[in-house]
């Protein structure tokens, strides 16, 4: 086993905890956690597989979660540009200038904001089980939970299961650890859908340990409030990201459904989009680690070097330069909530370097 090696790095007067597999010579991979979830949920095999690909592997604990600071939200609410801040501070603590970005669920939206704001500091970006960092949920979520159809303009809400699930959870006590337990485990249980078996020792595991670091649990909720906190910054056009872009998303995701993986490929003309049959919105699945971590890997061999960049005047010259970009979802025009277009372009849109036609990747 390779020896894991831990570091305490600063960040805007908060202590995050974190964790470096592998050599420091080798290329970095910073692996970015969900919502709630500290650095462990990101699986030991998945981290191993990457290791035996040549890289160095950093995980960390965002801050109101794990061994890191926890923040009074009430006093000091933060964003989710804090928490791209908080990323970038772990790399810096590294000593690390640029790093193959890996996010899930809210750490691919995090991922996304440090390759629109910050791209020097990634080199690629993996987004897994993620939507658009532009995209708000909660006007689907509201029209779900008062039992009105989905909005054919805007993005699914989760799925009935799991909606039903929450509010179900909501009236659980979880002031012990065998309640907060019981009533996780379940979570993740939802979470994981109903396809792929769920590996309920490896769910278990990771939620005794969550509870059990020194951190507060409780906190963890804070990152629903800043995951909602719809700032300028957010909507910064995602077709100005210039690494190597791959999104991996589940066909059995509970949570968020397929069109938001696609939503987001789409507004990357070069990304590549891959689904994973049967995966749900969970890594708790006997196998799914390991998976995902050749894919991934297989991604920061291929994508090592940038992609070919058109020149500009033969970009001028294409008659495919005056084909409309052609809706993916929405309405007739395009056109989602709030004017936001969710489209797929088929011709590259000018002075976008490293353009590749987006459909020629899709579903490989």
């Amino acid at each position: 086993m390779t020896a894991r090696v831990e570091l305490i790095v600063e960040s805007g007067g908060l202590r995050l905890w974190s964790e470096r597999t592998g050599a420091p010579a080798d290329p970095a991979v910073l692996l970015v956690m969900g919502t709630a979830a500290p650095g462990i949920g990101w699986p030991d095999e998945l981290v191993d597989t990457l290791v035996a690909g040549g890289h160095q592997v950093i995980r960390y604990d965002h801050r109101d979660t794990g061994r890191s600071s926890c923040v009074d939200f009430a006093a000091h609410p933060y964003a989710l540009a804090d928490l791209a801040a908080d990323a970038a501070a772990v790399l810096d603590g590294h000593g690390v200038a640029a790093a193959h970005v890996v996010g899930a669920s809210l750490g691919g939206a995090i991922g996304q904001w440090l390759a629109v704001h910050r791209p020097t500091r990634v080199r690629t970006l993996t987004a897994l089980m993620t939507g658009p960092m532009g995209h708000s949920p909660g006007p689907a979520w509201a029209r779900a939970m008062a039992g009105q159809a989905p909005d054919p303009g805007d993005l699914p809400p989760p799925a009935a299961r799991f909606l039903t699930h929450l509010a179900h959870r909501a009236t659980l006590p979880q002031r012990t650890r065998e309640e907060y337990v019981a009533a996780h485990l379940e979570t993740w249980r939802v979470l994981n859908g109903e396809v792929l078996p769920f590996d309920e020792p490896a769910a278990r595991r990771f939620v005794q340990a969550s509870f059990d670091l020194p951190g507060d649990p409780g906190a963890a909720l804070n990152h629903d409030a800043a995951g909602r906190r719809m700032t300028e910054d957010r909507l910064a056009p995602l077709s100005a990201i210039e690494a190597p872009t791959l999104v991996l998303h589940g066909t059995a995701d509970p949570l968020r459904p397929l069109p938001h993986g696609r939503a987001l490929a789409g507004e990357i003309p070069h990304a590549r989009f891959r689904t994973i049959p049967g995966m749900g919105h969970s890594l708790f699945s006997p196998g799914l680690p390991r998976q995902l971590g050749e894919i991934i890997r297989g991604h920061l061999a291929q994508r090592a070097e940038r992609p070919f960049r058109i020149p500009g005047h033969l970009l001028l010259h294409s008659r495919a330069l005056a084909a409309p970009a052609r809706p993916r979802l929405g309405g007739a025009d395009g056109t989602g909530r709030g004017g936001r277009r969710w489209v797929r372009w088929r011709t590259a849109p000018a002075r976008v370097p490293g353009f590749r036609e987006a459909g020629r990747d899709r579903g490989r």
